[in-house]
């Protein structure tokens, strides 16, 4: 049976930090991630999407973090086709149009800030959430195989936001088409009553490693602020209904990462030690 690991989608959150969750004394950058490291074995680094990850920064959180812990880290913005800010863009790019060679930049830039993560084998994965307007289709499957040529080599999950791509039409091309590079499915929690709701797919796309993120039950999904949209505290009984499907999951891959990122207040850490607790109740991780 493969490993469940159990963790957040941050552990710099700025209402976690608000909420009192990390002691006195262990508030500072390295103090927090240690405190939490003592507690989980995988943390995503949220910061990644907003701004560049620098090599600097890579090397610090191996050297602040005990042998085994992983980082699994969300793909820059401009990489996955959101709206990029241009400050935080390299300073050389942030006048003029955003060519194939400033794509190329970014994507050198962004693979030398993680490498000191692949080097000492802390990277969990490098999450590629795709926007909402990421639809199933040929120019989609494009950029998914560019994405797969410069990621040759690395652990990739995917997470799409879009409905259409675990729809009963397109599931089985999905797969197909995730499995064939390599590229772990993410499957999520979330409010299943919107138009806009990702279905709970848990499907397996490579023998590695499956992901699943659990985003709150919030009905303001993709119309409220972010407090809104991930304002949930999951239950016993509402993560209980996942510990035989990671069960499964994991007589089926070598290791799953299941991250929280219903980040309001100490939520996601909140929901993160329940299901550390449901898994441990009912037999070995």
């Amino acid at each position: 049976m493969g490993d469940i690991l159990v963790g957040t989608c941050s552990w710099t959150d700025r209402e976690l930090v608000r909420s009192g969750w990390y002691p006195v004394g262990r508030r500072d950058a390295e103090g927090r991630l240690r405190h939490y490291a003592e507690r989980f074995p995988v943390v995503e680094v949220d910061a990644s999407y907003y701004a560049l990850p620098s090599a600097r920064n890579s090397l610090l959180w191996a050297e602040r973090t005990p042998p085994g812990f992983v980082f699994d880290v969300k793909a820059f913005s401009l990489l996955t086709g959101h709206p990029t800010r241009s400050a935080a863009l390299p300073e050389g790019m942030r006048a003029g149009p955003r060519g194939p060679a400033a794509l190329d930049e970014v994507w050198e830039r962004f693979t030398a800030g993680i490498a000191p993560l692949r080097r000492a084998g802390r990277l969990g994965s490098v999450l590629f959430q795709f926007p909402p307007w990421f639809r199933p289709g040929p120019r989609a499957e494009e950029f998914l195989a560019d994405c797969a040529r410069r990621t040759r080599g690395w652990p990739v999950a995917v997470e799409f936001r879009h409905p259409a791509w675990w729809s009963a039409e397109w599931c089985g091309a999905t797969r197909a088409l995730l499995a064939r590079y390599g590229m772990a499915a993410v499957a999520v929690d979330m409010n299943r009553t919107l138009p806009a709701s990702v279905p709970p797919v848990t499907a397996v796309t490579t023998s590695r490693l499956s992901v699943v993120r659990f985003h709150g039950r919030s009905a303001a999904w993709g119309t409220g602020s972010k407090e809104e949209r991930f304002r949930h505290a999951y239950t016993d009984a509402e993560l209980a209904e996942w510990v035989p499907r990671l069960r499964a999951l994991a007589e089926r891959v070598e290791r799953i990462h299941a991250l929280f990122n219903n980040c309001c207040g100490d939520a996601a850490v909140r929901g993160a030690e329940t299901l550390t607790r449901l898994l441990g109740a009912t037999g070995p991780r």
